[in-house]
């Protein structure tokens, strides 16, 4: 017999039912304890013929109260679990704890905005991490959970490299960078950077729902979560492991290739039942600036052939915008799909000399065009989470 356990959370209260699979043909309910309260309900775990019942309190199943009845007469001397069985029942009560840290998390942040892209090298870390300083900036209290496991680039882009987590009464306090942004990473726990991750699924999603569920985030306004590219294992254990997530943000460039992998991001987030918050298209374009004479006209060569003119104004400026990658694909899938556009990044050389620095462009030139070109994105954000759209997947 293998055990496994079943939950479900309600409005007032929540339940566990305890199943045992026989002989790997069907999962047959064999008790039913609803609780009064979602942090004091009991529990319930069956397995091999004994029930232990028992509150979920403390750190291990031995911390809590705990009564076995066994088969047979009563004067029969009760059977203990193999150690097998103990440590199912350990794994259960320990994933258990985590689901009820999950929904308190939960109830903690906010708002919580997943960050996604098609494809890799579309600026998705760039754009997550200038999401949050931009809303630092306003005052308001963030933090960044990178959730690519295999190639985490968030900590370097804030300035923590290297930087170690802090543990406190089991529990994991995440690292602060600029503007106060708190930020867990799984950066943080790699002794060598040039260390590979080499995880199966079932691995990466119990160290996502850890991430979640053992993190000490406190009160917060936003919480951005940064994934892989792509549209595998990551988003969907969020999905489902956090909830009232308030939608995705698409990250996508002007290229074709971009753009068709971002209509599969928001084909997949309706499967998720996640609100699409809207399309952002990075790399826009690249502005050429400079001073001459008042009223002289400046030829610039441009991509594709083309030669494009601007003329000083009275004190000599002018700038031309390049089109490098073509413009205005972002805005086009998001209405061909019927979704918001945030709006448009430039294609900034600041950005890569920020992020392998650690200073990020919104906070080296806080006033300048890029950290604008933020600010407008996260006011159209803002527009969509007044509307009062509502979250994805229920905990189950």
């Amino acid at each position: 017999m293998a055990l496994g356990l079943a939950w479900a959370y309600g409005d007032m209260a929540w339940s566990t039912t305890a199943v045992v699979a026989v002989a790997g043909l069907s999962f047959i309910p064999t008790q039913r304890l609803i609780g009064v309260g979602r942090r004091e309900s009991a529990a319930v775990i069956a397995a091999c013929g004994w029930v232990e019942v028992g509150q979920f309190r403390g750190d291990t199943m031995a911390d809590s109260p705990v009564s076995i009845n066994t088969p047979g007469s009563a004067g029969e001397a009760p059977a203990g679990p193999s150690p097998q069985e103990q440590k199912q029942m350990e794994q259960a009560y320990a994933q258990m704890k985590r689901k009820m840290a999950m929904e308190e998390i939960g109830r903690k942040i906010k708002h919580k905005i997943m960050v996604l892209s098609g494809k890799g090298g579309v600026g998705k870390s760039t754009v997550s991490t200038g999401l949050a300083l931009s809303l630092a900036q306003q005052g308001h209290t963030v933090g960044i959970l990178d959730i690519d496991i295999t190639g985490p680039n968030v900590p370097k882009m804030m300035g923590l490299d290297g930087r170690r987590l802090h543990v406190e009464n089991k529990r994991i306090h995440p690292a602060q960078g600029h503007l106060g942004v708190k930020v867990i990473s799984m950066a943080f726990l790699l002794e060598d950077e040039d260390t590979p991750v080499v995880w199966r699924g079932p691995i990466k999603l119990g160290a996502i729902q850890q991430f979640i569920g053992d993190v000490e985030w406190g009160e917060l306004d936003y919480l951005i979560i940064d994934f892989p590219p792509g549209t595998s294992d990551e988003p969907l254990t969020v999905a489902q492991s956090l909830p009232d997530i308030d939608g995705m943000v698409i990250v996508t460039t002007p290229q074709q290739v971009a753009l068709l992998d971002s209509r599969k991001s928001i084909t997949f987030s309706e499967s998720l039942k996640v609100p699409v918050l809207g399309v952002v298209e990075n790399m826009s374009g690249f502005t050429v600036s400079g001073q001459t004479s008042p009223g002289t006209d400046v030829s610039i060569a441009a991509p594709g052939g083309k030669t494009l003119t601007a003329t000083a104004d009275d004190e000599g400026h002018f700038s031309v915008t390049l089109d490098i990658f073509k413009e205005g694909g972002g805005k086009e899938t998001a209405d061909e799909f019927g979704v918001p556009f945030l709006g448009a990044l430039p294609f900034d050389p600041g950005f890569v000399r920020g992020g392998d620095d650690g200073v990020h462009r919104i906070v080296s030139e806080p006033e300048g065009p890029s950290a604008q070109a933020f600010s407008k994105v996260v006011a159209a954000i803002q527009d969509q989470l007044s509307d009062g759209a509502d979250g994805g997947l229920e905990i189950i």
